[in-house]
């Protein structure tokens, strides 16, 4: 069972990505009265767009877990803690590139990455 929903969390993660992008996000940039945050929309629509797949990053750590949950190991502790590693450095990434490191969640989601990593060792 809990196989199908580490599949869920997959599909869902594409179809939320995907849709988003194509029905909500890029028809809501065309407006022009967007806040401008930092001096211009800019920001506001990086700030946006990362945040929005920032979700499916986290639906995808989640579907990992189930599925190590699902063959339960020694190691399964390791594991968990490696994915959380990874979803947070993958959110600190995200959130550096797009926001050009002005949104400074970047710097706590490598904390918590860090953390992770160090605990799981």
């Amino acid at each position: 069972m809990l196989l199908v929903g580490a599949f869920i969390l997959i599909f869902i993660g594409f179809v939320h990505s995907y849709l988003g992008e194509k029905y909500l996000l890029i028809r809501l940039f065309k407006r022009d009265n967007l806040p401008k945050l930092l001096g211009s929309d800019w920001f506001t629509k990086r700030v946006l767009r990362f945040a929005w797949h920032l979700t499916t990053v986290a639906w995808w750590g989640f579907a990992a877990i189930l599925y190590f949950m699902s063959n339960s190991s020694s190691a399964l502790r390791f594991e968990i803690l490696i994915t959380i590693a990874s979803v947070f450095a993958a959110s600190g990434v995200m959130s550096f590139i797009f926001s050009r490191g002005k949104h400074l969640s970047w710097f706590f989601f490598f904390c918590v990455a860090g953390v992770s990593v160090f605990c799981a060792i």
